[in-house]
C-alpha cells in the first residue's frame, strides 16, 4: 500500500528537481548571453572611442611597397601642445626610419609659437636629411605658415603653398600690458619684494624702466637675427634681396613664391603624386598615448559636470 505512494513521491520529487535544474541551466545560459552581449557592447564603444580620438588610422595600412609619409604640424608650437618639438621630432624619426618611406610631407598650419621649440624641429630635420639623403622632405602650407611655423618650413627641401596661404612673419615679439597707476586708483597697495634690481623685470604694475626696455629690445633683436640666419641657411639663393622679407610682415602664398620664401603651388596630395611619385600617404603624426588622452578627456568631463552642477545650484 505504501509502495505506490513512495513512487508518487519520488516522481514528484524528480519532476521538481528537473524543473529546478532546467531553471538553473536557463539562468546560466541567460547570464552567459548577457556577458557576451555586454562584451560586444563595450567592444563597440571602444571602437567608436578609438575612431573618434584618431587611434584607428586607415592610412597606416600598407597598400603599396613605397609611400609618402605625412606629418601634421597644426596650431601653436609649444612644449605642451600637439605640435611640440618632442612630438614632431618623434614623428620625423619614425617616418625617416620606415623602410617604405620614399619621401616626407610636413603639412604646416601654424601661426608660430616658441622659437626654441621651432629651432629644435629645424635642427632635427637637417640632421635627419643628412642621415637619410635619399629621402626628401617637403613642407606644404595650409591656411597659415607664419613665424615659428615658417621657421620650421625653412628647413625643408622645398616649400609648397596655396596661392591664398599666409606665409612669413619673420620676426619676434614680446607683448604684455601696463597697469601702472591702476592699483592706486583702485586703492590697492602693490607689494613687490625682490633680491635683485631687475628681478621684477617688466612688471606690468610699475612704470616701464628704460634700462629694462632696452634689454628686452636687445634680446628680441638677437633672436630675430637668429631667425633670419636660419631662414637664409634654409632658403639660400632662392630668397630675393628685399629687407621687407624680414620685417615681420606676412605675404600671400603666390607672393611668397615671387619673394623666394616658397617654391611652388601644391597640396600634400600633389607633392606625393607628382613630386615624390608615391601617391599613397601614410600618416606618421605622433598621437597622444591612451593614458594622457584618457586623463585629459576625464578631466574635461569632470570639469563639465562640476560646471553644470554649479549652474544647476544657482
Amino acid at each position: 500500500m505504501n509502495k505506490p505512494e513512495l513512487n508518487s513521491e519520488n516522481l514528484e520529487k524528480s519532476i521538481l528537481e528537473n524543473i529546478v535544474l532546467a531553471s538553473l541551466r536557463e539562468q546560466r545560459r541567460a547570464r552567459r548571453w548577457g556577458v557576451f552581449f555586454k562584451a560586444l557592447f563595450f567592444i563597440y564603444i571602444f571602437i567608436l572611442l578609438f575612431a573618434a580620438m584618431g587611434w584607428i588610422d586607415d592610412g597606416k595600412v600598407r597598400i603599396a611597397d613605397k609611400h609618402t609619409a605625412l606629418i601634421e604640424l597644426r596650431g601653436i608650437i609649444a612644449a605642451d601642445s600637439a605640435s611640440s618639438a618632442e612630438k614632431i621630432i618623434a614623428s620625423l624619426q619614425s617616418a625617416f626610419k620606415d623602410k617604405n618611406t620614399k619621401g616626407i610631407v610636413l603639412r604646416i598650419n601654424s601661426p608660430g609659437g616658441s622659437p626654441v621649440q621651432a629651432g629644435y624641429i629645424y635642427d632635427e630635420i637637417k640632421r635627419l636629411r643628412a642621415k637619410f639623403p635619399e629621402i626628401p622632405l617637403y613642407a606644404v602650407t595650409g591656411d597659415v605658415c607664419a613665424s615659428g611655423g615658417y621657421y620650421v618650413a625653412a628647413a625643408a627641401d622645398k616649400i609648397f603653398v596655396d596661392k591664398a596661404s599666409l606665409v612669413g612673419s619673420i620676426g619676434v615679439l614680446m607683448d604684455g600690458f601696463g597697469f601702472a597707476g591702476t592699483l592706486e586708483k583702485l586703492g590697492v597697495e602693490r607689494r613687490l619684494l625682490t633680491s635683485g634690481e631687475n628681478k621684477g623685470f617688466l612688471d606690468p604694475f610699475t612704470p616701464l624702466d628704460p634700462v629694462q626696455k632696452n634689454h628686452a629690445t636687445a634680446m628680441l633683436k638677437e633672436i630675430h637675427e637668429q631667425f633670419i640666419h636660419m631662414v637664409k641657411q634654409g632658403r639660400g639663393d632662392r630668397l630675393k634681396d628685399m629687407p621687407d622679407i624680414f620685417s615681420g610682415i606676412v605675404w600671400t602664398g603666390q607672393k611668397s613664391i615671387d619673394l623666394g620664401l616658397a617654391d611652388e603651388l601644391g597640396s600634400a596630395e600633389y607633392v606625393a603624386r607628382e613630386i615624390i611619385r608615391a601617391e599613397v600617404l601614410v600618416d606618421f603624426t605622433a598621437r597622444e598615448g591612451f593614458a594622457d588622452l584618457f586623463a585629459k578627456k576625464f578631466s574635461q568631463v569632470m570639469m563639465t559636470m562640476l560646471y553644470s552642477s554649479e549652474w544647476a545650484l544657482k
